[in-house]
């Protein structure tokens, strides 16, 4: 299970999107944003960052394939599992070749996309940055956690999910609002003063880690190296 992964799901059917989203949060602990066309979805990717797509082949307007072939063309990597009502074996092959990942045919269990989807995202994270190092401080995109000194660290899935966006944009800002969109973004009791609570736990379990999380006033939080930390 690979909690706090944000899927934006392609698909015009409303009903099988909510209970998609709903069977995937439950199951998987993924946060699933939906947009019901291809125009809205590429809308979503210029200003977001997901973990993954889930693409529905038959869209109004610009279909799946347009769409797909969009996405490579400008070089996204994002990783892609279609779902499609058709199952020939041209067009699984077809769409493969356009760019998508993996293929699932309607009707499917909710498990198997599940499974699927994390071996599509472990697979794009192992592929590109197997490792991402800061200081002392190490994210094993393998087994999805975080080493000091090759301990791992005792982080809850909210923690887990704020830092690794920090350390996804370690150097840079990062709004409150990221960092909840990250952890919760369907919790409305969850609010930008709580993530204030997180980054507190946080900077005390990071101590000794050669990282600081620091306060940009109006800006947000910025996971940095310490210049004085120890080589």
């Amino acid at each position: 299970m690979m909690d706090g992964m944000r899927i934006l799901l392609i698909e015009d059917e409303s009903e099988l999107a909510a209970w998609l989203a709903r069977g995937l949060a439950r199951h998987g602990g993924f946060m699933v944003d939906w947009a019901d066309d291809a125009e809205l979805a590429e809308r979503r990717l210029a200003v977001e960052e997901f973990d993954a797509i889930i693409l529905d082949l038959g869209l109004p307007g610009m279909d799946g394939h347009a769409f797909l072939r969009r996405l490579r063309g400008r070089d996204d990597r994002c990783p892609v599992l279609v779902l499609t009502a058709r199952d020939s074996l041209s067009e699984r092959i077809g769409t493969l070749h356009e760019g998508a990942d993996d293929f699932m045919h309607k009707p499917f269990a909710i498990e198997e996309l599940e499974a699927r989807l994390n071996a599509l995202i472990r697979r794009s994270r192992g592929r590109e940055h197997p490792r991402w190092v800061l200081g002392d401080l190490v994210l094993d995109i393998g087994s999805q956690r975080f080493l000091h000194r090759d301990e791992p660290l005792n982080l809850s899935p909210r923690e887990y999910a704020a830092l690794k966006v920090l350390m996804q944009k370690s150097g840079e800002p990062v709004a409150k609002q990221q960092i909840l969109e990250r952890i919760s973004p369907e919790d409305t009791a969850i609010n930008p003063e709580a993530i204030e609570v997180l980054i507190h736990r946080l900077r005390k379990k990071l101590a000794g880690a050669g990282v600081q999380i620091v306060t940009l006033r109006g800006m947000g939080y910025c996971l940095e190296p310490m210049h004085d930390a120890p080589g």
